[in-house]
């Protein structure tokens, strides 16, 4: 009979590492690791090799940078979404895509069993598991968090140690990181207090505020239709933009945060995230909206993104609503083009001037200075529409509490032009 193949989810880091031997030990199984190189700073080499030798019988190594930054992070950052007002999603948006490349695998492989390394407490283990029953429901998923013996990372490294597994975490330095081109994430260890504040060398993308350069400097950053395109005056593709920003905002400290989050399964987390490069653009591309869109848009747009940012959160990216979703602000972003200079300054990225050949802002209109456009008695006339409904209601108040030094006549009077007549 043919060895059951199972396709996992592999980084090489503790829990992967440790799930791929264990995968050997516990099925009559062919073990294909696939690792997906998302921008994170990895030898990937290295981890072929480790995979090979810790019981791999294949191994992928797939550079889904592109495709991530340009089909899942940009209509992100289109969209404005931000989940609970401080989390940038760097994770959230990266786990379809992965979920997406092994299905791919599986089906090239003929495998019907996919395993991942995500806990049972995490958010992670619902987005790879609804993208791939959103895309092929006849693979079943293994998750050995949910049923093996082990239940701690200090348990992993004792199975490390036991298996001869070489892994770089110790019992001193256990938090759990995700990074990809986008973000790091840290969770875990100290962290787990949140009266703890977060060490200053826990940074790996960026640098702690104290140390950031005594000094401003300023970085321009063109869009089109809400995509960025060029830092600088120099073209790029999304991968260089994002390279370029990452360097600039981790040379000035932008872009951690040190938050609590609701997560999906229904409990908090504290976690500690680095988005440099994605902290400018979120600034960025939302000063230039200001620039170029309406305000019921604008308005509008915020509601949207908010449900969006949680969808994303939770997992449901391949969905009809996300799609209709991402459908209304490709079309909200036509004319979200042009050029935003930004400030690096000790952890803060600051829009410091827009200009675009569709923006609404019209100095002729908005000058405290004299002009001969605009008429400022027509906003008589407005206000008194505009605050007709209060006026009513007060005086109908009046009236129902039995009159005042006015209403005692405002039954005979009709308004009219803002004024009352017989």
């Amino acid at each position: 009979m043919a060895k059951m193949k199972i396709v996992l989810a592999y980084s090489g880091g503790l829990d992967t590492s440790i799930i791929l031997t264990w995968l050997k030990e516990n099925y009559d199984c062919e073990v294909i690791a696939v690792c997906c190189n998302a921008g994170q700073k990895e030898d990937f080499a290295a981890i072929e090799a480790k995979a090979l030798k810790t019981g791999a019988d294949k191994c992928y190594i797939i550079d889904i940078q592109k495709e991530f930054v340009e089909e899942y992070i940009w209509p992100v950052l289109k969209a404005g979404a931000v989940y609970e007002n401080a989390y940038l999603l760097g994770t959230s948006m990266a786990r379809p895509l992965m979920a997406k490349k092994l299905v791919e695998i599986a089906e090239a492989e003929h495998a019907f069993y996919i395993c991942h390394g995500c806990t049972g407490k995490g958010n992670d283990q619902v987005r790879f598991e609804t993208t791939i029953n959103a895309l092929t429901p006849a693979i079943k998923v293994i998750a050995p968090w949910r049923i093996w013996d082990l239940h701690s990372r200090e348990d992993l490294i004792q199975y490390a140690a036991d298996h001869d597994i070489p892994i770089a975490q110790t019992i001193e330095k256990i938090y759990s990181r995700d990074e990809n081109i986008w973000h790091i994430s840290h969770e875990g260890g100290n962290l787990e207090n949140p009266w703890n504040e977060h060490k200053k060398d826990i940074h790996v993308l960026s640098c702690d505020v104290e140390a950031a350069p005594d000094y401003s400097e300023y970085v321009e950053i063109e869009f089109e239709k809400g995509i960025p395109v060029a830092v600088d005056g120099v073209k790029m593709d999304g991968v260089g933009v994002l390279n370029k920003l990452n360097e600039l905002g981790a040379k000035h400290g932008v872009g951690t945060i040190d938050i609590i989050e609701n997560r999906l399964v229904g409990m908090k987390s504290r976690g500690v995230y680095e988005t440099p490069g994605g902290t400018i653009l979120f600034a960025a591309h939302l000063a230039l909206e200001r620039l170029i869109l309406d305000r019921d848009t604008m308005q509008y747009k915020n509601i949207v993104a908010q449900k969006f940012s949680q969808m994303i959160y939770d997992g449901l990216w391949y969905t009809p609503l996300r799609n209709a979703i991402s459908a209304f602000v490709d079309s909200t972003q036509e004319q979200v083009t042009g050029t935003v200079k930004m400030r690096l300054y000790k952890g803060n990225a600051i829009p410091a001037a827009t200009k675009s050949d569709y923006s609404l802002y019209n100095e002729e209109f908005a000058t405290f200075s004299a002009d001969d456009v605009y008429n400022q008695s027509d906003a008589e006339g407005f206000i008194n529409l505009f605050s007709l409904p209060l006026k009513i209601r007060a005086i109908q108040k009046e009236t129902l509490e039995g009159g005042s030094k006015y209403s005692d006549t405002l039954e005979k009077k009709v308004i009219k032009g803002g004024d009352f007549i017989e």
